[in-house]
């Protein structure tokens, strides 16, 4: 086989498609499930990846007030953010977040999981998180999404 008959396959923008999956949250472990979402909103499980484009789907987390924690997390993890002024180090426990905003222990967890930069935050937007069992994304055609 010679070089020039070797091409390597770049995909294009216009050509990427983007599918929708809802998973449920209920009864899964933080971590694993935040690394399947992670895979699935940068497209890392299709066969045509492509790194440098957005080409992940859509997902849709149910029951985010139902996550599991493995260990003592939930009264010992803490999360925590700066304000931007001084002395503006806010923290917040497990346990607490969970009472009043249980959709951001899992959008924290998938954020970690994507680039830190600024197609991880356009892939960000892609996950949409559910406390309860509905979310109004029907008219999608969510296909469920295996773990």
């Amino acid at each position: 086989m010679h070089r020039k008959d070797m091409n390597t396959f770049s995909l294009k923008a216009k050509d990427i498609e983007k599918n929708w999956f809802v998973a449920d949250a209920e009864g899964q472990v933080l971590g694993r499930f935040a690394t399947r979402i992670a895979t699935v909103l940068r497209g890392k499980h299709k066969p045509t990846y492509t790194p440098h484009l957005d080409m992940g789907d859509c997902v849709v987390v149910t029951n985010a007030e139902k996550v599991l924690t493995t260990g003592n997390k939930e009264v010992k993890k803490i999360y925590w953010h700066h304000t931007g002024f001084i002395g503006g180090q806010k923290t917040i426990k497990l346990e607490t977040l969970r009472q009043k905003h249980p959709e951001r222990i899992i959008k924290s967890a998938v954020r970690g999981m994507l680039p830190h930069n600024s197609l991880g935050r356009k892939m960000l937007k892609h996950l949409k998180i559910y406390a309860g069992p509905d979310h109004p994304h029907q008219a999608q055609l969510p296909k469920t999404l295996e773990l």
